[in-house]
């Protein structure tokens, strides 16, 4: 482990090592505002899909309560099918029939 270790101690100098020429090269400095600005970025993405779980449990619920309250709402209208001919479904006049002579 302590192999292990030394090894993480040697590239956690040569990352900052690396960091600190970068600030001092022309344009380093612009550079590392762009990464911290990018970091920044990224921490607010990582709020804002937090947020959408609790946006989908609220849209499950909703949509469950829309379809309770439209089934309801179905169940205590009477359903009427409006057949091609414009008559009602299980009305007592059958529509009529059209006259077909064959062979004009």
């Amino acid at each position: 482990m302590a192999a292990g270790r030394d090894l993480l101690n040697r590239l956690a100098d040569a990352g900052e090592d690396a960091i600190g020429r970068l600030a001092d090269a022309p344009g380093g400095d612009r550079m590392l505002g762009a990464f911290n600005s990018l970091r920044d970025r990224v921490d607010e993405l990582q709020r804002r899909v937090r947020g959408i779980d609790a946006l989908e449990r609220r849209l499950t619920e909703l949509e469950a309560r829309v379809e309770e309250l439209s089934g309801a709402r179905e169940g205590s209208l009477p359903q009427r099918v409006i057949t091609p001919a414009g008559t009602a479904a299980g009305s007592a006049e059958a529509p009529p029939e059209a006259d077909v002579t064959p062979g004009l």
